[in-house]
C-alpha cells in the first residue's frame, strides 16, 4: 500500500464543482447537429422545445461555453450524496499481482444505485422551473427510471416511465422502487400508445428495446399538455450534467498528485463514459495532457465497434430527431441479455465524433466474461457491481494484467457506475451456469443498417 495514497479520497463540500464542463466547447470537430426527421434540416430550439424543456434545449445546442453554472438548488441536492469517493483498489491490485495502480470512481452510493441521479435532478429541476406538470421517459435496466422518479418526487412532478419489457420482467423490485417514489411504470412496447401497438404488430413477443421505449415516452409527452420528455443518456445535455463525475475525479487525483494513464468506462448511450472522461478529454483536446480512453460495450450490442457512423433515428418508432452517431440502426432489437442499460442501438453524438476522430478507443466484451469479472470484483473489493459497470471492470482487469506481463506501472481509472443488487436474476443465471453469450451476425446487423435513413 502506498503510504501517501488512502483507500478512499473524498472532496470537501467547498471543493465540489460549481459548474458543469461542456467538452464540445474544446472540440475542433463539433458533433453534427440533430436533424428534423421530416425536413432533414438542423433542428431549431423552437422545434426541440416541443419535446424537451426550454433550458435543456439551450444546453443541448450549446457548443461554445466550456463551463455552465450549476444552479444552487441542484448543488444543494448533490450534497445529499456527493462528492462520491475515488477509491484505490488495493485489494484487486494485490489479487491480480499487477504493478498497475487501479482506481475507481464509485457512483452507487445513493438510493437509485447509480450515476443517473446526477442528470435526473437537473432535468427535473428545469422542468419544475418551467412550470410543467410532469415528465415522461424510458428506462432499460431501471437505474434511470429510479433516479428520475426520485428527482420528480423531490420537486413534486408526475413521472411516467416506459420500462423495456425484458427489464420490467427481470427486475420487479427496481420497478417497485420507482412506484414507491410515485412514478407510473409501463412495460414497453405496450398497447397504451400508437407506436407501441405498431411495434408489437410488427414484432410479436418482442422483449423490447430502449429505442421502443423512447418512442412511446415521446408520443405521450408530445400528446399530453404540461409534459416534456427527458432522457437519461445519449444527449449532449446529459453528458454535461454527468461531467461532475470526471470533474470530481480530476480534483481528487490532483489532491493525490497522481495522473491516470488509462480511463475506462462502460458504454451504452454514453452518459457515464462521457461524464467520466470529459474533463480529461478537454485537457487532451487543448494539448495540456494525454490520456488513453477506452469505451467498453457488450458484444451483443456493439454500436461503436461494429456500427456505422451515420445519421439515424434515435428511436425505433422514428419520431425523434435524427442524430449522427455510431449506430446499429433504429430497428435493431438487441438480445435479451443482462447488459441492462447497455442495449441502445446508437451512441452519443459527442462520443461518436470523438471516437471517429481517433481520440478514444472502443472494445466489446461478452457477458459471461463480464460476470466473471463482476464476481471477482465483488469477492475482492466487497462491492456488488451493476452489470453495466462490470464491463468497465472486465477491461480494467485485462489492462492491469497486461501491465503484469510488461512490468509497466500504469495508473488505471474506471467508472463504477452503480451497484447490482437489483440484478440478481442475472447473477443467478451466471452462478447456475445458464448464462450464454450472444453475438449478432453480420446478417443480423445488416437488417438494422437497411433501415438507416438517407440524409
Amino acid at each position: 500500500m502506498d503510504k501517501n495514497i488512502p483507500y478512499k479520497t473524498y472532496l470537501e463540500e467547498s471543493e465540489m464543482p460549481k459548474q458543469w464542463y461542456n467538452v464540445r466547447a474544446d472540440m475542433k470537430n463539433k458533433p453534427a447537429p440533430l436533424l428534423n426527421p421530416k425536413t432533414k434540416k438542423p433542428m431549431t430550439a423552437e422545434e426541440l422545445g416541443v419535446v424537451f424543456c426550454d433550458e435543456l434545449v439551450k444546453q443541448e445546442l450549446n457548443d461554445t461555453d466550456p463551463y455552465i453554472d450549476i444552479p444552487q438548488e441542484i448543488q444543494d441536492f448533490y450534497k445529499m450524496y456527493r462528492p462520491s469517493p475515488l477509491v484505490r483498489a488495493y485489494c484487486l491490485e494485490k489479487a491480480l499481482g499487477t504493478p498497475a495502480k487501479i482506481y475507481y470512481k464509485f457512483e452507487g452510493n445513493n438510493t437509485s444505485g447509480s450515476h443517473k441521479l446526477n442528470s435526473a435532478i437537473a432535468q427535473a429541476y428545469y422542468a419544475k422551473k418551467q412550470g410543467l406538470k410532469g415528465v415522461t421517459t424510458e428506462t432499460g435496466a431501471g437505474q434511470w427510471g429510479t433516479a428520475l422518479s426520485m428527482a420528480c418526487a423531490y420537486f413534486g412532478l408526475d413521472c411516467k416511465v416506459f420500462m423495456v419489457k425484458v427489464s420490467y420482467e427481470q427486475k420487479p423490485f427496481r420497478r417497485e422502487v420507482m412506484r414507491t417514489y410515485g412514478a407510473s411504470v409501463t412495460p414497453s412496447p405496450s398497447e397504451t400508445t400508437n407506436v407501441g401497438k405498431k411495434i408489437l404488430a410488427e414484432h410479436p413477443g418482442t422483449t423490447g428495446s430502449l429505442g421502443c421505449a423512447i418512442s412511446e415516452a415521446v408520443e405521450v409527452a408530445v400528446g399530453t399538455e404540461g409534459y416534456r420528455y427527458v432522457l437519461g443518456s445519449v444527449l449532449n445535455q446529459v453528458l454535461l450534467h454527468q461531467s461532475v463525475i470526471g470533474l470530481e475525479s480530476k480534483i481528487a487525483f490532483e489532491k493525490l498528485g497522481v495522473k491516470p494513464d488509462i480511463i475506462i468506462g462502460c458504454a451504452g448511450g454514453g452518459s457515464n463514459l462521457g461524464g467520466l472522461i470529459s474533463p480529461f478529454m478537454g485537457e487532451k483536446l487543448r494539448g495540456e495532457a494525454d490520456y488513453r480512453f477506452i469505451a467498453v460495450e457488450p458484444s451483443s450490442c456493439p454500436s461503436l465497434t461494429r456500427g456505422k457512423y451515420a445519421y439515424d433515428y434515435c428511436d425505433t418508432g422514428m419520431v425523434c430527431p435524427l442524430s449522427k452517431m455510431y449506430t446499429l440502426g433504429s430497428g435493431f432489437i438487441p438480445s435479451a441479455n443482462h447488459a441492462g442499460g447497455l442495449r441502445y442501438h446508437g451512441m452519443s453524438s459527442t462520443l461518436s465524433q470523438l471516437y471517429d476522430d481517433k481520440l478514444m478507443e472502443a472494445v466489446s466484451v461478452e457477458q459471461t466474461s463480464v460476470f466473471e469479472a463482476a464476481q471477482k470484483f465483488a469477492r475482492i473489493e466487497g462491492i456488488l457491481p451493476a452489470p453495466e459497470s462490470s464491463h468497465a471492470i472486465r477491461v480494467a482487469i485485462d489492462e492491469a494484467l497486461k501491465c503484469k506481463e510488461t512490468g509497466e506501472e500504469k495508473t488505471i481509472l474506471f467508472g463504477l457506475t452503480g451497484t447490482g443488487y437489483f440484478d440478481m436474476v442475472a447473477y443467478q443465471k451466471f452462478n447456475d451456469g445458464l448464462m450464454t453469450d450472444y453475438i449478432p451476425t453480420d446478417e443480423d446487423l445488416a437488417k438494422g443498417f437497411a433501415g438507416l435513413p438517407e440524409v
